[in-house]
């Protein structure tokens, strides 16, 4: 009944996780690595421990990372840091309470967070892709950290100690579509302090995040496409049949 309850709840906040970059900011394409195990297996290690501590995925089980050739023993080593148990849900131990007076919100279950988050502007991975890596410091905000893609975000940068400390330049510029008004327009990144990776490296880890993120959303994809390509060839062949005796009937009554 519980995992039931916050199906629907889950299934109640699409509607407000689906909104494409809320700043209207440009999506990258993220990396396809659905199908290669060491990414997702790399992006569960990330997500366990930069994402887990705030955020829960209680729709999955640490037991479903088998899935992505982990064993029990692997997941119980590597990725249990708490009392959980192998069977448990991905649950984070922050209370609800203090997670609301700390960020004025409870973060938002992630367990489907990449698929309510595709829209016309691009795929949901692209959306959390482009998102994780458009952070810069603004001293304005309460964290510190404001977003290209979510601007005034209540998140703060987790990731920052891997990426570094950037600033964004803006710069003003003539509204092309009305005369005298200005428009806001962001011109790139300014490095403040470097990170432990380099700006590839930490493109690359988040490349593994989001796979992680977009596996854990549909874990029956990569089957569910498989089994559709076979159905569609059954159904190819029985059309070619259907055609064929269909011509062969005719034949005979003329």
């Amino acid at each position: 009944m519980k995992l039931m309850k916050k199906l629907l709840i889950v299934l109640a906040l699409l509607p407000l996780l689906s909104q494409a970059s809320e700043g209207g900011f440009p999506l990258d394409h993220a990396p396809d690595r659905s199908r290669q195990l060491p990414a997702l297996q790399n992006g569960a290690r990330l997500f366990v421990n930069y994402c887990l501590n705030c955020h829960a995925a209680s729709l999955v089980r640490y037991n479903r990372l088998r899935d992505i050739g982990l064993s029990e023993q692997q997941i119980r080593e590597n990725l249990l840091f708490t009392s959980d148990k192998v069977g448990d849900l991905m649950k984070t131990a922050m209370n609800e309470k203090d997670a609301k007076a700390w960020f004025g919100a409870v973060p938002p279950d992630l367990s489907v967070l990449v698929r309510a988050k595709s829209s016309s502007e691009g795929s949901g991975a692209d959306y959390v892709y482009t998102y994780l890596r458009t952070y810069y410091q603004d001293d304005s905000r309460a964290t510190g950290w404001n977003n290209l893609v979510y601007p005034n975000v209540g998140m703060p940068h987790v990731l920052w100690e891997l990426q570094g400390v950037r600033k964004a330049k803006f710069v003003e510029e003539k509204d092309p579509h009305e005369a005298g008004k200005t428009v806001h327009r962001f011109a790139g990144f300014q490095q403040v302090t470097p990170g432990k990776l380099s700006q590839y490296e930490f493109d690359s880890q988040i490349g593994d995040l989001v796979a992680f993120m977009d596996w854990m959303s549909e874990p029956v994809k990569s089957k569910r496409q498989a089994i559709g390509f076979w159905v569609l060839l059954l159904l190819a062949l029985l059309v070619l049949l259907t055609w064929r005796l269909n011509a062969s009937f005719w034949r005979e009554v003329k």
